[in-house]
């Protein structure tokens, strides 16, 4: 069973910076998508970006323009760059992959990395 292993987690103020990375356990054959979705405490899991193996990517309204999500194929690794922190991004963000071929179907989450944004 592969893992998704996050990391980048941390507490920035109001304006900040952070980097999460998404790394699987072993390398993931075929073509997939790699998104991200996040969970505040008391709501539901949502989605924040996603990119397919195409390199097409989508975001979320309220992100777009301040969060960029990324992958290296090669080294297996996606990444979400996120800009212009502000509090209501304060979340757990949990990487998610998830084939893109209907013939072997897969998918896996990361266990989550914690991003708090302080005012």
């Amino acid at each position: 069973q592969v893992e998704l292993l996050e990391s980048g987690d941390g507490s920035v103020q109001a304006g900040g910076s952070l980097r999460l990375s998404c790394a699987p356990s072993s390398p993931i054959a075929g073509d997939n998508r790699v998104a991200w979705y996040r969970q505040a405490p008391g709501a539901q899991r949502a989605f924040v970006a996603s990119i397919t193996s195409g390199i097409m990517v989508n975001y979320e309204p309220s992100v777009r323009g301040r969060f960029t999500i990324s992958r290296e194929n090669a080294k297996n690794i996606a990444f979400l760059q996120m800009n212009s922190l502000k509090p209501e991004d304060t979340a757990r963000y949990y990487c998610n992959v998830q084939s893109e071929d209907p013939w072997r179907p897969y998918d896996y989450w990361g266990q989550g990395t914690q991003v708090t944004v302080s005012p």
